[in-house]
């Protein structure tokens, strides 16, 4: 390893407290719950947040406009995060294109796993490409159940999945195969509590439900609904709140624009004087300075 002057390495940021894929696949064998949060492009500040409270599993996606800005903005983001939140594990949403084929996506995942990434989520991920991954040391979480994005086109949109027999068995067999192909872990969302709960027990990696319920693993949910953002009527029947940070700032915000208006902040308390002696010579430039 280059050593002089002219080295500029910069090493994936390690902690000997930091969870990993390993760690999740212990809890599993273990019987212990894994908790998960999505936190939707507002991700360097809520993962290090999560990480302080105990959650155990964090996905993100990569803010931009478009797929390109997404793909271009992921690296960047991913050391963002990393840097606030030096110990969870961390799971980057890949874009589509960036799994196109396997060469393609070992780079791509490479590249977000050396940034600082414990694992990827390649939606809809074909069996081929994913064991192309796995066998490069390329761990993906991946996803099955009611696919996300513009993938949902083929269910109808977002709705329920597995209501019959044969419907369950189709995820089951993705499930399945993902599994034999590599796949590390996997959420399973919009399935029925039985279907989720069978998928669950007869995988050996993890499995975490949302919008599905049942036993699963562990469960995620979205910061929009555990942070209270959304108001109740808007919140979906798998949704729970366990805080309420919209009306808690906009009565931050709301409290200190009042004050600002009335004159009530700053006070004496909120800041400091000069010397006096200085004061006096910085007056007298200021005197002299005006023509």
């Amino acid at each position: 390893m280059a050593t002089g002057k002219n080295s500029n390495i910069e090493m994936m940021p390690l902690s000997t407290g930091r969870k990993t894929i390993w760690h999740l696949q212990q809890m599993k064998n273990k019987g212990e719950k894994i908790s998960m949060v999505g936190t939707a492009y507002m991700d360097p500040l809520w993962s290090s947040l999560a990480e302080k409270a105990g959650i155990d599993l964090v996905r993100y996606t990569a803010p931009g406009e478009t797929c390109a800005d997404r793909e271009r903005n992921i690296s960047w983001w991913t050391r963002a995060i990393r840097k606030m939140a030096p110990n969870v594990c961390l799971n980057a949403v890949m874009q589509t294109p960036q799994y196109k084929d396997g060469p393609t996506a070992i780079e791509c995942g490479s590249r977000i796993l050396a940034d600082g990434a414990d694992s990827v989520m390649c939606m809809g991920v074909t069996n081929e490409t994913l064991a192309c991954m796995s066998a490069n040391y390329v761990p993906v979480f991946g996803h099955v159940g009611c696919l996300s994005g513009w993938q949902t086109g083929q269910f109808g949109g977002y709705r329920r999945q597995g209501k019959t027999a044969e419907d369950a068995y189709k995820i089951w067999r993705m499930a399945y195969e993902y599994q034999e192909n590599g796949m590390c872990g996997m959420t399973i969302e919009m399935t029925n509590i039985e279907v989720t709960n069978a998928i669950a027990a007869k995988l050996a990696i993890p499995v975490i439900e949302v919008a599905a319920g049942g036993a699963a693993d562990g469960s995620e949910l979205v910061i929009f609904d555990l942070m209270g953002f959304l108001p109740p009527e808007a919140m979906a029947k798998h949704s729970k709140a366990y805080a309420s940070v919209a009306a808690e700032a906009m009565k931050g915000y709301m409290g200190f624009d009042h004050e600002v208006k009335e004159g009530a902040y700053p006070q004496e308390e909120h800041g400091w004087h000069m010397d006096p002696a200085e004061l006096e010579k910085f007056n007298d430039m200021l005197d002299k300075d005006i023509h």
